[in-house]
Formats: C-alpha cells, structure tokens, sequence
C-alpha cells in the first residue's frame, strides 16, 4: 500500500543562542566548545522566548500539519522523558483538545531516543495498513524536544547542542507532497547506558555511529530498489558537519546531496532534524517530482533509522 505524508510543518521558538554560551553554562572547556563551533561548525541553538510555552509549538506544527483536516491517530515521537509541559497534568487530553482532536487515539513514542519521530513515520505506515483500515484514515505524527528544560541534557558529548522546535506531518493511504517508500533500523546494544558512558565508551558511540548511519541508509535504500549512491538527497540528523562528510565518503553520496544548511543556525533539534531538514529543502524550491530523499536519524542507545521517501507532484 502507498502511504503518502505531507508537506511538514515546522513551528520554532522567538530566540536562538550562541551554542558555546550553552557549553559554557554546562561546563564544558573552551577547546570543546571550539571544536563544537570551529570543527562541528555550530554557531546558534533555538530557545524558548521569555513567556513562549513549548507546547504552544507542538500544537501549532500539528494545526498546520492537519490543515483542518481530521486524525483518528496521533503519534508523539521524543526524546526527553521529562517535560516541562507534561509535568501540568492532563497533557494528553489538553493536546487532543487543542488540535480539535478529541477523540484521537494518542500515543508518544520514546525510549528510542532521536529515531522516535522516524519511528513513528513506520508505525504510521503499519497502522494504515492493518486490516480493516480505511482508506480516510490518517495519522498526525509530531516530534520535538523542549531541550532547554534541562541544559546538561541537550548537549550529546562529542557530537551536538539540542535546541528547541515541533515539526508535524500527517500520513495517509495514497497521495501526499511524499510517498513513503521503505525504512530500516539498526541498533548497537552496547551503549544502553546512553549520557552515562565511560570516556572509552563514548568514543566507540561515536565510531560507531558512522556506521550504524551508513547501514541504516543502505538497508532503507536496498528495501525502496535502490542504492545509497542513487539517492537524490539526504536529509540527516543534524549534528554536526564532521560527521556527515565521513558519511559522504563512506556512502558515495556527495556532500553537496546532503542538506547541512540548517546546522549553523538551528544544530540538533533531537527526532526532528531530518524533517526539518527535508521542510527546508523544499522551501527553498530544491525539490523535484520523482527525487528519492533519505531521512536518517541516530540516537543514544544506539538507535538508528533510515528513510526513503519520493518527492511528488502536488495536485
């Protein structure tokens, strides 16, 4: 069955801030944070505005996302598992409420890490397809992090700065701006300890990490008929530019394919990246009908997820 998403919509806090100011906070040395600005090539992370509420945003990318349409699912894909939000009880019901969605079935889907939105781009796809579905049916997939709720928690050591910002797209059977092709996940169970990993061990994750994102893609590519080389873009978890021109080399997919354009000015944005990544190219008008673009994400865990997706022609 074709599974067809939308057009994703992205809603970002008032304000950003210096990435080596965050560093400094937490603190982190100045020859990290010149690796982090010099080397990584990130300049500025999203913050919550003074009185600005995180879950006004999540609300907003999914009003865009619906366009006034109807969900019988919602999917929360995210990372931290404490939120300032979700702490002010009844935070499913008010999210149902607030995207005049009251009789939505809601779940999130974390433990995953930063695939948690990917994750539910496939959990998406196995919902439209269960029996019985009907063909109207359509799910409203959310992610995003309030990172700044807890600063020693947004900074991934050795590999990027987390910032705050909801992306929102829906799913359905047949026609969307993309149509869903195939996914894949890996994972590495050695690193379970996530944020609590000898220095030894960060230094495998982040080895390791290149390749469980090469693997990722391949699969993905292999499941849609094709391979890595053939993809037109990628759209990647945006952490940090060193890592995604060894994935260049590794993969054969030019630097240039690879949508690095928001890392200076937004970094990390946990499960959210490759969407937004994919939101930003194709605002900009680079985005052509029958283009395959692979998302991929990669998680503390180690998770990894990969998927391709085809641009198409809006009706």
């Amino acid at each position: 069955m074709d599974v067809g998403l939308s057009r994703v919509a992205v809603r970002l806090p008032g304000t950003s801030e210096p990435v080596g100011a965050v560093l400094e906070r937490t603190g982190h040395s100045a020859v990290e944070r010149k690796v982090f600005t010099r080397v990584y090539g990130l300049r500025d992370t999203l913050t919550l505005a003074p009185g600005e509420r995180w879950e006004d945003l999540l609300v907003a990318a999914g009003r865009a996302a619906l366009d006034g349409a109807d969900a019988g699912l919602v999917l929360y894909g995210h990372t931290m598992l404490t939120q300032e939000f979700q702490l002010d009880g009844g935070f499913a019901d008010r999210l149902r409420r607030r995207l005049g969605l009251p009789d939505a079935e809601l779940y999130g889907i974390s433990h995953v890490n930063c695939v948690s939105v990917l994750r539910s781009l496939e959990l998406a796809g196995r919902y439209l397809a269960r029996p019985g579905a009907s063909p109207d049916d359509r799910v409203l997939v959310l992610g995003g992090d309030h990172a700044s709720v807890h600063e020693p928690s947004r900074v991934i050591p050795g590999m990027a700065v987390g910032g705050d910002g909801a992306v929102g797209l829906v799913a359905r059977a047949g026609v969307g701006r993309y149509r869903y092709l195939a996914g894949a996940t890996v994972r590495d169970v050695r690193f379970h300890r996530n944020l609590q990993l000898s220095q030894a061990d960060s230094r495998l994750f982040s080895q390791v990490c290149q390749r469980g994102a090469v693997e990722a893609v391949a699969r993905a590519a292999r499941a849609a008929g094709l391979e890595p080389g053939q993809l037109d873009w990628v759209m990647p978890h945006l952490s940090n530019r060193m890592f995604w021109r060894s994935f260049s080399a590794h993969t054969g997919v030019p630097v240039d394919r690879i949508c690095l354009d928001l890392i200076p000015e937004r970094g990390h944005n946990f499960g959210g990246d490759a969407l937004m990544a994919l939101q930003h190219a194709d605002h900009a008008g680079r985005l052509r009908p029958g283009q395959r673009c692979a998302l991929v994400s990669l998680a503390l865990g180690a998770y990894f997820q990969a998927a391709i997706v085809e641009v198409q022609e809006e009706i």
